[in-house]
C-alpha cells in the first residue's frame, strides 16, 4: 500500500504546559512504527489502560504524539514476513499495541506480525472486539480455574467488579461454562444486567467485605475471578474454599494486599496471577480458539455499546469514573 495513504485516528498530543489534548485528525502510514504487518483496523475496543494512555498516565505511554488503543481488529493490507495474506482477518491484543506502539485507534496499525492472532472461524471480527483485551482476560482466568481443579461441581464462584469490562465477560463466560455465578458490584441498580448475563446471585461489595479484618473467614467462594484488588482481593482469598483457586487480574481498588498467609496454608488456597499482554502464543491461540466455540456466550452483544471514533472522549472520562458498564466496541469504518 502507499506509505501516504490517510487516514483518520485519535492522536493525543503533550501541550507546552504538560497537559493532554485528544483530536482525530489525519495520518499517514509512514507516520506509524516499524513492523511488518500492516491491518486496516475495522474494530478496536476501549479499556481501562486505554484512558490511562488517553490521559498521559506515564506508566502506560511516554512518548507523544500517540494513538491509543490496546486492541484492534481488521484485515491485512500487507505482510513482509509472509506470515499472513492480504485480506486475512487478524486480531491483536496486548504486547506493546497502544502503549508506545500506535494502536487500534487508528484506521491502520503497523507491528511485528508475531503480535497478530488469525481470527478464529465462529467469531466475526466486531464479536473479537467485543471480548477485546478484557475478555481475552476473562477467558485466561477461567482457564486458570480450571487448570487448578475449579469444576462447575466444587461450587459457587466469584466475580468481583462484575459490571465492568473483564468482569461482565467473566460473568458470562462462567455461566456458559455452567458454573454458579455469584457477581459482586457497588451498584445495586446493575443486578439485572448481572443476571441477564448469567449470575445466579448479585451480591454488593459490602457483604464480600464483611468481617474482612479478622485473619479467616467462613469459607464460601469454590473459585474466584478478582479485578479489585487491595482489601476485595484479601476478603475473597480469605473466604475461599478448601482447595481453592483465585485468579487476581486487576487493581482497580488498590495494588496493595493486605494479608497473612493463612488461607494458603490451612486451607490450601492458590492464587493465580493473570497477565493477558505477554500471553504465549499457543495458549493465546487456544483461548481464543474457546472463545470462538464453547465458552462463546449467547448473550454476548448485551454487554456493549458501539461507538463512532468521535464517541471516544466521552467515553473516556466515563470509564476514569468508574461509569461504564460492560464493554464498549469502537467502530472505525464509520
Amino acid at each position: 500500500m502507499s506509505e501516504g495513504k490517510q487516514f483518520r485516528a485519535l492522536v493525543v498530543e503533550k501541550t507546552a504546559e504538560k497537559t493532554f489534548e485528544r483530536s482525530i485528525r489525519e495520518r499517514t502510514v509512514d507516520e506509524l512504527p516499524p513492523g511488518d504487518l500492516v491491518v486496516k483496523v475495522h474494530y478496536s475496543s476501549l479499556n481501562y489502560k486505554d484512558a490511562l494512555s488517553a490521559t498521559g498516565h506515564p506508566g502506560v505511554t511516554r512518548n507523544f504524539p500517540h494513538t491509543p488503543g490496546i486492541d484492534a481488529a481488521g484485515e491485512v493490507v500487507s505482510c513482509e514476513s509472509g506470515t499472513f495474506s492480504p485480506g486475512d482477518r487478524v486480531l491483536v491484543t496486548g504486547y506493546d499495541l497502544g502503549m508506545e506502539t500506535d494502536g487500534g485507534f487508528g484506521q491502520y496499525i503497523r507491528i511485528p506480525s508475531e503480535w497478530a492472532v488469525r481470527l478464529p472461524d465462529g467469531l466475526s471480527l466486531r464479536e473479537s472486539m467485543i471480548y477485546g483485551t478484557a475478555g481475552f482476560t476473562a477467558a485466561l482466568c477461567l482457564w486458570k480455574l480450571q487448570h487448578a481443579g475449579v469444576m462447575p461441581e466444587s461450587g459457587e464462584v466469584l466475580v468481583t467488579g462484575a459490571t465492568g469490562g473483564v468482569g461482565s465477560i467473566a460473568v458470562a463466560l462462567l455461566a456458559k461454562a455452567g458454573y454458579r455465578v455469584t457477581a459482586a458490584t457497588g451498584k445495586a441498580s446493575e443486578a439485572q444486567y448481572l443476571r441477564d448475563l448469567g449470575a445466579f446471585d448479585v451480591v454488593g461489595r459490602e457483604e464480600i467485605l464483611a468481617g474482612a479484618e479478622r485473619p479467616m473467614l467462613k469459607e464460601r467462594w469454590a473459585g474466584a475471578v478478582d479485578v479489585v484488588g487491595g482489601d476485595t482481593l484479601a476478603a475473597v482469598i480469605k473466604a475461599a474454599r478448601y482447595g481453592g483457586a483465585v485468579t487476581c487480574c486487576g487493581l482497580v481498588g488498590s495494588a496493595e494486599l493486605p494479608l497473612n498467609v493463612y488461607p494458603f496454608i490451612l486451607r490450601g488456597v492458590s492464587l493465580h496471577g493473570v497477565d493477558s499482554a505477554q500471553c504465549p502464543r499457543e495458549l493465546r491461540e487456544s483461548v481464543w480458539g474457546k472463545l470462538a466455540s464453547d465458552w462463546k456466550p449467547q448473550r454476548l452483544d448485551e454487554t456493549v455499546v458501539e461507538i463512532p471514533l468521535e464517541g471516544l472522549e466521552e467515553k473516556i472520562q466515563a470509564i476514569l469514573k468508574g461509569a461504564v458498564r460492560g464493554r464498549t466496541v469502537v467502530n472505525l469504518l464509520t
